[in-house]
């Protein structure tokens, strides 16, 4: 069912709506039959897109509100996050910074709505993976992340002016003789050794200098930095 504009073949061409068979309607432009230009995508379980449409797909920028509550704005590439975009979860959490191929992947900050804890660094396939900090109210971790959880060397900076240097060992839990095998294994949870603690010193993730003010900064003026494991939709 269309009500629009067409083009000398017959096809939905200009801007005109449609109702499609299991229900979703769409409000916007269209090329050549296809969805193409800017428009509204409904679906009939509440959820809706609104921004670029690229040959029935959506690309560019657009915003797509999902049914849980939770809302995506940012660049999209063959119907698929990608790019540079903010995630709000349905908890308040955000994640504001790059996407590929639809999950958190390059540089970015997400932030823990209940605690006001953020990450800001690093993340691989939808995890916190690589250099990063993770600031709370009154000190942070400066150091690298694996599978979202801290590993290796860093160390902890206080507002009280001092940094505590140490290292995160991941755990082995000591098996008796008599444990079965088949018992569940539980997750290894690593754990701080302190090695010194000092006045402030520098930090950049990468242990290079840090750049030139006058190079653009991963996180956007004025956006906050967000941390933390978060389920997408």
């Amino acid at each position: 069912e269309y009500d629009g504009e067409r083009n000398s073949e017959g096809e939905r061409h200009g801007r005109g709506k449609a109702r499609l068979p299991n229900g979703d309607t769409y409000d916007g432009e269209y090329e050549h039959g296809l969805r193409s230009g800017q428009g509204t995508y409904r679906f009939k379980n509440g959820a809706f897109y609104v921004g670029g449409y690229l040959q029935n797909k959506k690309h560019g920028h657009g915003t797509f509100f999902y049914p849980d509550g939770s809302k995506y704005e940012g660049s999209w590439v063959n119907d698929l996050r990608h790019g540079y975009g903010k995630y709000t979860y349905p908890n308040g959490d955000t994640y504001t910074g790059e996407w590929f191929n639809h999950n958190r992947h390059g540089q970015g900050t997400y932030i823990y709505n209940d605690t006001r804890s953020k990450y800001v660094g690093a993340w691989v396939d939808g995890k916190q993976e690589g250099h990063a900090e993770l600031i709370h109210i009154n000190h942070r971790f400066q150091g690298k992340f694996l599978n979202g959880n801290p590993v290796g060397r860093g160390k902890y900076v206080f507002d009280i002016g001092c940094e505590q240097h140490g290292e995160y060992i991941q755990s082995v839990q000591d098996k008796g003789e008599e444990e079965e095998e088949e018992e569940p294994t539980l997750p290894v949870v690593p754990k701080w050794k302190a090695s010194e603690t000092t006045n402030l010193t520098l930090w950049t993730p990468h242990g290079e200098n840090p750049p030139s003010p006058k190079e653009p900064s991963q996180v956007k003026p004025g956006e906050a930095a967000e941390v933390g494991p978060a389920s997408e939709e």
